[in-house]
């Protein structure tokens, strides 16, 4: 059996000072006897080499044959790969470097190659056994064990009848048995582990086990498969026993230096969630993941995201995570770029898909394929003037299907907007004055509410700013505080007049992106910014910075397109705020505040609040919380909205992460993961992980609970993870804490 892609032995030399030549032969010993081509050495006797040493209370050595046995503490060691040896008695062929040694034991060190989630040691590998053989760079050890653990009690052994070791190339162990604190584990007739560099070898993944009061009782394993240096396949089944046979397919490559991809594909053959009538409601189905990229001759690059789900029933019934398990959008992606001397060129493929409930097919499907764009950055008209311009285009080919409507297949759209920019400055003012014309044609339009026809459309606007960075001020303060020896208090007022006119297309108009969200305007934003700068030991640091916005409408309704009694999403509240606030015709927008915080070095603090006068009160406040100080780690948000329901759905959630250690910390570990739901009174999701790392290993167990839409559930996982080797165990790499 094979752990996989473990982590590999690097090929160790030792360095020593003047080695003896390539065909050099030194002997040392307290007192000798010659008789022939026979030496009798006694005392302290050494038997060096270019490549290794052996030493022994006494050595029979023949000169001619390069033929020693050693007796009595016999040592062996080998400073091309550093392995050293003890044994009784040895039998070794100086010149041909191989040999026989008996009641071994030994020690192989390690060149560790951390990488994330891989616990690492810099304790060398240790093997005993009856007797051992060298064979040229191979060694072959009969009736042992090995460990990285210290003895004399060493935490896990593997045993075997055989081992054959390559150092630096690879282990085989033939009947080998896992002992973990002297109880046997699990048993392999075969195992192999590569101890490349970069170990790419097929074999069998350690099998998993584990239990879910929703799924039942979980049995898995797996296969991986190098296809080559390029490629490789992991395949790995696993059997629920209340639902069914699920399939995960992960298949990698990278067909050249500048390019690469990675295909996983993930499906559950379901047989039903057994309902409390003896009825079962199948919740089966499948998901594709799909992510590549390469760059091309002349400067192109291209990336591809590709997404697929059969159902939003499938994720929530059967994804591991809540975050995603409660994702309703499914986004796809692919484009090829390029730019050059302050231009750039996408070909964008986009697929955007909003599941709206598990009823199948209620979703709304948005495709763009595909689109091209050509842009430009700010270019100077004149070497003279402040003065430049820009544009930006777009042609595509757009499709939008809902359960109320559906767009043709492949319906035009085309967008073109070119920019003019100045820049002027009058002592501490500067403004900056935009000018923009956007026209836009769509091969389809609105005839009645949810009514498409054929009927093509423009739209021709025309776009105004200004600017205005009005002189900062700011105040040092000498006063020493636990802050530091100094404070730097900065106020940046701002100014922004924004004008949009010539929209009169906009309840005609399909939406497929923020394209269509605009829309007549006449609007100032007013915005402050304080910023605060501590200096302490000669270092400074941005302590806080408290940003606070608001904008003013002089075209309540945008135009005549503000519906009553129903959400609106224009332009301008998109770009201002997440949260929708336009719900009728106003006159100003929600005073936003944006406060974030360092209190300390490595914790950050951040604070969104919308106060809407409207409605006389705050309704979103989004508060975070996350850090690190040596071993203890926090992250923890709140979110609180309490907008009009035709705005946003209510929530209140809170989130908390909070734990002790590291991935390779000695001894205890712990952390702890919740989403609790204030407005429904219920603890969502919780995870629970403690760890305990040894010198040599690592135990880890995790608990999570999931209480969301239909999905009720217990889960344990475990994992034992060995250093240097890798770990296995139902508890995976990418979902631990630890």
């Amino acid at each position: 059996m094979a752990f996989g892609q473990a982590n590999p032995n690097q090929r160790v030399r030792i360095i020593r000072p003047n080695p003896p030549a390539a065909d050099e032969i030194i002997v040392r010993a307290v007192r000798q006897e010659t008789e022939g081509a026979m030496r009798r050495l006694r005392g302290k006797v050494e038997l060096e080499t270019a490549e290794a040493l052996l030493s022994a209370d006494e050595i029979d050595y023949n000169e001619l044959t390069g033929f020693a046995e050693a007796r009595g503490n016999v040592r062996y060691k080998n400073y091309d790969g550093g392995e050293e040896l003890r044994c009784a008695r040895a039998e070794y062929d100086v010149r041909a470097e191989t040999g026989k040694f008996y009641e071994v034991s030994g020690v192989v060190p390690v060149a560790l190659d951390a990488r994330p989630g891989v616990l690492t040691s810099d304790n060398p590998f240790v093997f005993e056994g009856k007797w051992a053989e060298r064979i040229k760079d191979r060694y072959v050890l009969y009736e042992g064990f090995v460990t990285s653990c210290k003895l004399p009690k060493p935490w896990w052994t593997l045993t075997g009848n055989r081992f054959d070791v390559i150092p630096n190339g690879r282990a085989i162990a033939k009947g080998a048995l896992f002992r973990l604190r002297g109880v046997p584990l699990f048993y392999a007739p075969y195992y192999y582990k590569p101890l490349e560099r970069r170990p790419r070898q097929s074999g069998f993944l350690m099998p998993s086990f584990g239990n879910s009061s929703r799924r039942g009782l979980m049995f898995g394993i797996g296969y991986y498969w190098a296809i080559s240096r390029s490629y490789d396949l992991t395949y790995r089944p696993q059997y629920f026993t209340s639902r069914g046979f699920a399939h995960l397919v992960d298949f990698r490559g990278k067909p050249t230096q500048r390019s690469d991809f990675n295909f996983v594909l993930y499906g559950v053959n379901d047989k039903g969630r057994l309902l409390d009538d003896g009825t079962r409601v199948k919740e089966g189905g499948f998901s594709i993941n799909f992510f590549g990229r390469t760059e091309m001759p002349k400067g192109f690059s291209a990336l591809a995201q590709i997404n697929y789900l059969s159902s939003f029933r499938f994720r929530q019934a059967f994804t591991e995570t809540f975050n995603e398990a409660v994702y309703s959008e499914v986004t796809s992606t692919a484009f090829v770029t390029k730019h050059w001397n302050g231009y750039g060129f996408n070909g964008v493929f986009n697929r955007v898909e909003n599941f709206q409930s598990n009823v199948d097919d209620d979703k709304i499907s948005i495709r763009k394929l595909p689109q091209v764009e050509f842009f430009s950055q700010d270019r100077k008209l004149f070497k003279t003037l402040p003065l430049w311009w820009s544009f930006d285009s777009s042609a595509s080919l757009l499709r939008r299907n809902q359960p109320l409507f559906q767009t043709r297949q492949a319906m035009e759209r085309l967008d073109v907007s070119p920019q003019l920019t100045g820049a002027l400055k009058f002592k501490h003012l500067q403004l900056i004055p935009s000018i923009a014309i956007r026209e836009t044609y769509w091969g389809s339009s609105f005839g009645q509410p949810n009514e498409v026809t054929g009927q093509g459309l423009w739209r021709h606007a025309f776009i105004g700013d200004v600017d205005l960075i009005l002189p900062s001020l700011s105040r040092i303060y000498e006063r020493k505080s636990w802050l530091g020896e100094k404070l730097k208090h900065v106020i940046e007022p701002r100014a922004t007049f924004r004008y949009v006119g010539g929209v009169d297309t906009f309840r005609s108009t399909i939406r497929f992106d923020d394209t269509e969200l605009l829309t007549n305007t006449n609007e100032v934003d007013l915005s402050l910014t304080n910023r605060f700068y501590t200096k302490k030991g000669g270092v400074t640091r941005e302590w806080a910075t408290w940003e606070v916005w608001h904008r003013r409408y002089f075209d309540p309704d945008f135009g005549g397109v503000v519906a009553n009694g129903r959400r609106n999403v224009l332009a301008s509240s998109a770009d201002f705020s997440g949260f929708a606030f336009i719900d009728r015709p106003r006159r100003y927008s929600p005073v936003a505040s944006n406060l974030r915080m360092e209190p300390l070095p490595g914790v950050g603090v951040a604070w969104r609040m919308d106060y809407d006068p409207l409605r006389s009160g705050v309704t979103n406040n989004t508060v975070s919380l996350d850090g690190r100080v040596q071993d203890f780690f926090v992250s923890a948000g709140h979110n609180h909205v309490r907008s009009s329901p035709l705005l946003s759905p209510a929530a209140n959630q809170f989130r908390g992460l909070v734990g002790w250690g590291r991935e390779n910390r000695r001894g205890w570990n712990t952390a702890f993961f919740a989403i609790y739901d204030y407005r429904l009174r219920t603890l969502q999701f919780a995870n629970t992980q403690v760890t305990y790392n040894t010198d040599c290993c690592g135990f880890s167990i995790q608990y999570r609970r999931l209480n969301f839409g239909t999905r009720f559930e217990n889960q344990f996982r475990v994992a034992l993870a060995i250093a240097n080797v890798g770990s296995f165990g139902t508890l995976r790499k990418q979902e631990r804490y630890f």
